[in-house]
Order: structure tokens, then sequence, then C-alpha cells
């Protein structure tokens, strides 16, 4: 974790809370939500989720260790209890899902989803790096953005596709879920904060959705 990130988390005015377990791209995401005039603030213990109307999980590291510092905070059991609306972001969107074969981890099982490696069998290059196009349905997530517009990806595991869950999906050796939702829960497996004009236009979409 970068540790130049303003925290904001006692700010009356904050209205992003972005759930810090120590393995998020928090300096990107913060850079990016600041470009928008999104203001923000850090969830470090349960009661700064009341400080947040939304709340965001961001992703880098591995999806196994990051669930044990949700469980060793107590923060999993709040996230699953939320009606706000959450984001979660490449490895904030796998924790969202039953299981991982990253480390073979359960996870939050708030999408009864599986998150798997890809196949190296299909000569295919891992992690999955850069630029890919993105096609969604009509979904608040995606307001005033073209489908197929490219957003950027950084992993070595994928969410299966799931037509249920689904509101965007790619193509890297088969199509996987870039996108999910499922009621006040939405993942995006790219990165938004690394996503330029489309991704910064994204956050601000999420920064303003109602349920």
């Amino acid at each position: 974790m970068e540790n130049n990130i303003s925290d904001n988390s006692k700010t009356a005015s904050s209205k992003i809370g972005i759930v810090n377990y120590g393995a998020g791209n928090l300096f990107s995401l913060g850079c990016a939500l600041e470009r928008q005039n999104i203001t923000y603030g850090m969830i470090n213990k349960i009661d700064d989720f009341d400080l947040y109307s939304h709340i965001i999980i961001p992703g880098v590291g591995h999806a196994g260790a990051a669930m044990s510092k949700l469980k060793a905070s107590g923060l999993s059991d709040a996230i699953k209890l939320l009606k706000k609306p959450v984001l979660g972001i490449c490895v904030g969107m796998q924790l969202l899902t039953a299981h991982s074969e990253e480390g073979n981890s359960a996870l939050l099982d708030l999408f009864p989803l599986q998150t798997r490696l890809f196949d190296k069998d299909q000569h295919i290059k891992i992690p999955h790096m850069g630029w890919n196009n993105v096609d969604f349905k009509d979904n608040k997530l995606f307001y005033n953005i073209l489908n197929l517009t490219q957003f950027y990806f950084v992993h070595s595991y994928f969410i299966e596709y799931n037509p249920i869950f689904d509101i965007a999906s790619a193509h890297y050796g088969g199509r996987f879920s870039a996108a999910i939702q499922k009621d006040n829960f939405f993942g995006v497996q790219f990165h938004p904060e690394k996503s330029g004009a489309a991704g910064e236009q994204l956050l601000k979409n999420f920064a303003h959705l109602t349920l």
C-alpha cells in the first residue's frame, strides 16, 4: 500500500469510503477520484462504514491474503451486511465471489461464482495485462461510456462468465466477466483508476449511483 495517500476518513463531506485492507492501489485510486472532484476517505474499522454513502473495495494482490486481512479486521462480515452501493475493483471484485483458485480461498460469497486461473494451455500470456475492449449491457455504471471502450486490465485470475450477474464481458483466451452486479454490489475486473477518461467516468457514475 502507498503511504502518501491523504486520509479524509473523518471529514464530514467524504462520500466514497475505500476499504483499507493493506492490499489496494490506493494512491492511483485516490488521484482518479480527486480528478473528478469526488471526496473520499479510508475505512479502517467497522464503524467507518457509517461515514460514507458509497464503498469501494480496491484490488491489487493475492485474493487469499486479502480475504484473511478482511476477516482479521472484522470488515468481511460488515461488507456482507451493506445495503449501500459497493464497488469491487480487480481483486476487490474477485473477493465478492464464492471461491478463488488463488490460494484455494473461500471468499465473501456474495456472488455464487468462481474465480479461476487463466488456462496456460491456451498459449496466452499470464497475467493478462493491458487494454481490452469491454462489451457491456445497459447499466448505470457505464452511463455515458461507449460500448466496446477499452479499459486497462492486470490479472492472472478471472471470474467465470455468468449471464445472470454479468453486466460486461471481455475476451482473453475466452470470454470472462469484466463487470458484475447483484443488488447493491458491483465489481469490475479492470482498473478504472488506470483507464483514462472512460475509467474516471465510471468512477463518477458509481459515486452518483442510486439504487
